[in-house]
């Protein structure tokens, strides 16, 4: 029922703002006067401003009432009035006990898989700049230049 009504209030805005471009303005019938263009037309001998006047009093009147309308089925509308009632919902149903998620992860080493390193590492820091001389042998020779 709400998408129709709201389908409707723009269909009425729409011939609104058309019907309102479509009739002469304030200073046409000076226009007239002078010879500016025949008062005929497709509406009939006494122009269109009675039938585009009419018909915009109707759809106005169209408008309000679908307004008022829309407006009612808005303030008397179940559940959530705003926006941050329904998030507030959202999240008290969401509120529930935590599941142990970890007891899933924790699993049995397994021991004949080889790890990548068998020496505890005592830290991630080098060692000083004394102690390189202990790591030397890590260290190819450096290439002779006789070849």
């Amino acid at each position: 029922m709400d998408i129709i009504l709201l389908v409707l209030h723009v269909l009425l805005a729409l011939g609104i703002i058309s019907l309102v471009l479509l009739q002469k303005g304030a200073g046409a019938n000076a226009g007239a006067v002078l010879g500016g263009g025949g008062a005929g037309s497709v509406f009939g001998a006494s122009g269109s401003s009675n039938f585009l006047s009419k018909t915009t009093a109707i759809l106005a009147t169209a408008f309000f009432v679908n307004s008022l309308v829309l407006a009612y089925m808005a303030s008397h509308r179940e559940g959530p009035a705003t926006v941050v009632d329904e998030i507030e919902q959202a999240q008290q149903v969401q509120v529930t006990a935590p599941e142990p998620a970890m007891q899933d992860l924790q699993q049995v080493i397994d021991e004949t898989v080889p790890l990548p390193f068998n020496d505890p590492v005592d830290s991630d820091v080098p060692p000083p700049v004394g102690e390189e001389a202990a790591f030397e042998s890590d260290v190819p020779p450096p290439a002779s230049g006789t070849e």
